[in-house]
């Protein structure tokens, strides 16, 4: 009797606040329109034919060969990528958690490793591979004198894919390493194992369901990348490329459909078992953080070999980065060394730079505050409040995190470019800037959901609570209290949607339209057609963009964030 006179009471509570009602209707109906509706209208249109609900186009389209490769190619490239980024991002890790770095050299190295696939686009080391490798490659043309050496294809993209991905497996494994309580690994050293045996039996178990977790994230990013696979894959297809060339090339957007569903399928088996079981396993097996500092291993037949190892991998990543921007100054790649700015030059004179970095300039600085506010309020419901429909939210906008690019492109243009909504203003959003801006906040919500979401559960109900109690409404204890305390996470969150929407070409490559000119596409573009100068000028601009954004991010955080209002406490 009491439970439910206080569920009423509750929902009394709750219904007397019609800023926190209409918020939870603006997002369930923002969530529902804009990420469950274009993946329904790809099954319906995988689904329904004019003779009525039919397998039909899915049997057309396993019936193609070209799909069924590139079914084949495209699980065999994940399964590579995920095995081998999860294996060296576990190898960085333990380097970093385990072994005494005699310089702090390494420990910069290792940083600079993990941010520069965030803060690049995602087809840099595509470009990158074939100025070192491909025919006219420095490497092998100009050091090794090999004149035929074919970089695409199959393992041009595992190798690529591998280097841009490895770095989040890294971090994801160094918190985990970081967590293992160290009184378990000496207990067995003090029984006279040796350290392989240590690792073997007692660290390898404990973050076995971490580097599963690992090898899922990355597999899922693999199989849906779409950049590196089009400039590097030559006539080795993956679903994401078919896709895109079954509805640019062949026109046919049934059949598109109805691969983006066999795509969208896979990535979310992966995801629910990644998220909701590999993920729960690692946090159960390593809950909380190590009793105690761990002592270091200084036994040199194993730190010179490790340091050595991570020290050449590293530096290998971070010279196919350097390689961009001496792409874009060099005369001609692979025959004239001479420095020049010419290419630079005619980005803006002769490409539309100017238009392009204004276009992708201002629809990322217009999507991430959003992206930003909209993660924060979605985490505040999520982690703070409790009502009925907070599953679906939850549920929902982490959802975006496994459907690929390519495939909400499709879901967009079937949706918004036909579908149920053939009039009125959301049918005309289709060939605007509104929806480039609704892809980028779409993509980007549940990187920050999960960064506010980690964030507020740090923070004691009671100081919230306490404004309640005072007579402040929702929206007031949000902007005022929770905001101010969780601003690091907010402006993580901000930097992260920027960086991720101007660098973003999956989804957006199939939207944008001759009235917007968007850096990514033109990266694309130009080096598909073995354009390198332009695309690496284009590139390397945009890199130094996006590194500004975070370096100053850092110092914003640094002077103004949670830890300085602490300090000055």
């Amino acid at each position: 009797m009491a439970k439910n006179q206080g569920a009423a009471l509750d929902r009394k509570k709750f219904f007397a606040d019609p800023i926190m009602v209409t918020t939870i209707c603006v997002l369930i109906a923002f969530l529902t329109l804009f990420i469950l509706y274009p993946l329904a209208i790809l099954l319906v249109d995988s689904f329904v034919t004019p003779e009525g609900v039919s397998l039909s186009i899915f049997q057309r389209v396993l019936g193609m060969s070209s799909f069924r490769k590139a079914i084949t190619n495209t699980l065999k490239v994940g399964f590579l990528v995920g095995i081998a980024s999860a294996l060296i991002g576990l190898l960085f890790a333990y380097v970093e958690v385990y072994v005494k770095l005699k310089t702090r050299f390494m420990a910069g190295l290792f940083k600079v490793v993990s941010m520069l696939p965030v803060v690049s686009p995602p087809f840099v080391l595509s470009l990158s591979m074939i100025m070192l490798f491909g025919k006219a490659g420095i490497i092998t043309r100009f050091l090794l004198h090999i004149y035929d050496n074919n970089v695409y294809g199959f393992w041009g993209i595992a190798i690529v894919q591998t280097l841009t991905f490895f770095p989040v497996c890294y971090m994801m494994m160094r918190g985990l390493l970081k967590n293992i309580d160290p009184s378990l690994e000496e207990a067995a050293r003090d029984m006279g194992a040796s350290r392989w045996t240590v690792f073997r039996t007692v660290t390898l178990p404990l973050v076995l369901p971490g580097l599963g977790n690992a090898f899922l994230v990355t597999f899922i990013e693999s199989i849906a990348d779409f950049a590196n696979p089009m400039i590097i894959g030559g006539s080795y297809d993956t679903l994401a490329t078919t896709i895109y060339l079954q509805i640019t090339g062949a026109y046919d957007k049934e059949g598109a459909s109805a691969m983006a569903v066999v795509l969208l399928t896979i990535t979310l088996l992966m995801f629910i078992v990644q998220k909701y079981y590999l993920e729960a396993r690692s946090t159960a097996t390593l809950s909380g953080k190590a009793s105690r500092q761990r002592m270091l291993i200084e036994d040199r037949s194993v730190t010179i070999p490790l340091t050595i190892l991570c020290s050449l991998l590293a530096l290998f990543v971070v010279m196919m980065y350097v390689c961009v921007p001496f792409g874009a100054l060099f005369k001609t790649w692979g025959y004239d060394f001479h420095l020049t700015t010419k290419w630079f030059k005619q980005v803006f004179t002769k490409y539309k730079g100017f238009k392009a970095f204004k276009d992708s300039f201002v629809l990322s600085l217009i999507a991430s505050p959003i992206t930003a506010l909209l993660s924060m309020i979605i985490s505040y419901l999520v982690v703070k409040r409790s009502f009925k429909a907070k599953g679906f939210i939850e549920a929902v906008s982490m959802l975006a995190m496994a459907v690929p690019g390519t495939v909400l492109g499709i879901g967009y243009i079937r949706g918004f470019s036909a579908g149920v909504f053939r009039t009125g203003f959301l049918q005309g959003l289709y060939g605007t800037g509104a929806i480039l801006v609704i892809v980028f906040i779409v993509r980007s919500l549940p990187t920050g959901t999960r960064s506010g979401i980690s964030a507020l559960r740090q923070i004691d109900k009671s100081i919230e609570e306490s404004a309640y109690d005072m007579g402040a409404d929702s929206f007031t204890v949000f902007m005022t209290v929770t905001l101010p305390l969780i601003k690091d996470s907010f402006l993580s969150g901000l930097v992260t949607a920027f960086v991720r929407s101007i660098t973003a070409i999956s989804a957006i490559i199939l939207l944008v339209t001759p009235r917007y000119l968007l850096i990514t596409v033109q990266i694309n573009e130009f080096a598909e057609k073995g354009a390198y100068g332009i695309a690496c000028a284009f590139a390397t601009i945009l890199i130094a963009i996006t590194y500004s954004a975070v370096l100053l991010m850092n110092l914003v955080i640094k002077y103004f964030g949670t830890s300085k209002m602490y300090k000055e406490e």
